[in-house]
């Protein structure tokens, strides 16, 4: 299992920020390493998902998802009875269930997979899915839209300048503690506020 830290969020009251543990899908379907395909392929149909864990010993070794099977199974012309789930799996990489969504896409599209295992402490609690974050993305971008329009006063809403999440305009960077200023929001660090607060 590949873990990830837990990263520290500067705005933990953020309005806008769904967590991970909100969207999961709990509990985990496991398996174990000596199943077969076709045991896997049953299993996922029966409980209509897309993804097994593989246990042993109450560790999680890895992960089957459908596509495993297409690829391992399928495409080698082998009987789907013959091949062990162990053979075929891939590594787990989790997240922590306090970490925000955004986090969890980033992490979907840099080791280029459709499902993260979710982990509470120390232990495997839940499945994110690219298609669960995808699902309340539309409703989250209309709050943030709407959120940023009152920062920047285009719904004549008197409100006075706070911080939201985004990606800063200056280095690109995505920031819990974005400022609106003159047309632009930009993160901490490069105010240089990152620096200041480490000095202290």
């Amino acid at each position: 299992m590949v873990k990830k830290p837990v990263r520290e969020h500067g705005d933990a009251h953020m309005t806008t920020r769904v967590l991970v543990r909100d969207i999961m899908n709990s509990p985990v379907v496991t398996a174990s390493p000596d199943d077969s395909l076709r045991d896997i392929a049953r299993k996922m149909k029966e409980e209509k998902i897309g993804s097994i864990v593989i246990m042993e010993n109450n560790k999680p070794l890895g992960i089957v998802t459908d596509w495993d099977i297409v690829t391992g199974g399928v495409v080698r012309d082998v009987k789907p009875g013959g091949i062990k789930a162990g053979e075929v799996m891939k590594d787990i990489h989790t997240i922590e269930g306090q970490e925000g969504i955004t986090e969890a896409a980033r992490l979907l599209r840099k080791h280029n997979i459709k499902r993260l295992g979710v982990v509470y402490k120390n232990k495997l609690v839940g499945i994110i899915s690219s298609s669960d974050v995808i699902a309340v993305t539309p409703d989250l971008v209309d709050v943030v839209s709407e959120k940023a329009a009152i920062i920047r006063g285009e719904l004549g809403i008197a409100r006075p300048a706070g911080k939201v999440s985004g990606y800063c305009d200056e280095c690109g960077e995505w920031s819990d503690l974005l400022q609106y200023d003159e047309g632009t929001f930009i993160c901490e660090v490069c105010r240089g506020e990152s620096t200041a607060a480490e000095a202290e």
